[in-house]
């Protein structure tokens, strides 16, 4: 298997996963959000120092957190993953997978623009087109829903955020996300023994929901690493094109599995969003080719 079709298969293994992950949390739901995130958070958190262990890389990682401008970002980082994740498995318990979906759409053109705000990178026409058209896009779904789109906002936001400070730390994955999880595994295992004293856990109940509670610590790190191991073998272009399998899942999990409620002027909304990303995602391939070209002459 070559380079290219390997990364291929670990990316669209990784999107697949986690549009899938609907699915998984409402074989959970019972437990409701706060319980899924704990133990989310908790097992994530095993796993990770496992691998680590098995990778020998405990040390680099206490040598990553030294500086406490990597310790405050990754705090920070902690904060806004935990807010993702208890904002995205608590629309899948209540049935809105689909305004999920929007926010997971959403999330590139917020990267554009946080890139353009914040990192006062020049936006070329086409990126200017697609921003405009997801403006409209996000207007229309506003009057569709009645009120702003929340959770699709809070979750693109909340996850461009997180992106934009592992882009300006540039460390590995695993290390980060130990770390990461490190600083909500406290918040989350008082939670968990103040649930199971007064018996409203789900964990320990049965076999099945508590090796599945177990399990959402698999469910969150095996994807990571194939994204990973996907963001090493392919160009960026088709990485970033490969994402919109994720929410592209869950909005048909939201439609057909779920039945939830889906309008005309919400349909308007997302076609808007897909129009957006279609002139998006036609940027980004003409930008690489450009790239690889550039690089070929200089090789």
């Amino acid at each position: 298997m070559t380079k290219f079709n390997k990364g291929l298969l670990f990316g669209v293994s990784a999107y697949l996963m986690w549009g899938l992950l609907p699915l998984y949390w409402q074989l959970v739901e019972e437990a409701g959000a706060y319980e899924i995130l704990a133990h989310r958070g908790i097992w994530s958190l095993l796993l990770c120092v496992f691998l680590l262990t098995i990778r020998k890389q405990i040390k680099s990682a206490f040598v990553m957190v030294r500086a406490s401008r990597t310790l405050s970002l990754l705090f920070l980082a902690s904060g806004l993953l935990t807010l993702n994740w208890g904002v995205y498995i608590w629309s899948v318990t209540v049935d809105r997978v689909v305004e999920a979906a929007l926010g997971y759409y959403i999330t590139p053109l917020i990267n554009v623009t946080f890139g353009v705000l914040l990192l006062r990178e020049k936006l070329r026409p086409l990126q200017w087109t697609a921003v405009g058209i997801a403006t409209v896009g996000v207007l229309i779904l506003t009057v569709g829903y009645g009120a702003l789109p929340w959770i699709a906002l809070v979750l693109s936001i909340s996850w461009g955020s997180y992106s934009l400070i592992k882009k300006s730390l540039n460390l590995g994955a695993l290390e980060t996300l130990s770390v990461e999880t490190f600083f909500a595994f406290f918040p989350n295992l008082f939670f968990l023994f103040f649930i199971e004293a007064n018996g409203t856990a789900e964990f320990g109940k049965d076999w099945g929901s508590s090796l599945l509670l177990f399990g959402a610590g698999a469910a969150t790190v095996i994807p990571l690493l194939l994204f990973n191991g996907s963001t090493t073998r392919l160009p960026l272009s088709t990485v970033g094109l490969l994402q919109y399998i994720t929410p592209t899942i869950m909005f048909f999990i939201g439609i057909f599995i779920n039945h939830e409620d889906i309008s005309t002027t919400k349909i308007a909304g997302f076609a808007f969003i897909w129009l957006a990303l279609a002139v998006l995602s036609r940027d980004l391939y003409r930008s690489s080719r450009t790239l690889n070209n550039g690089e070929a002459q200089i090789l």
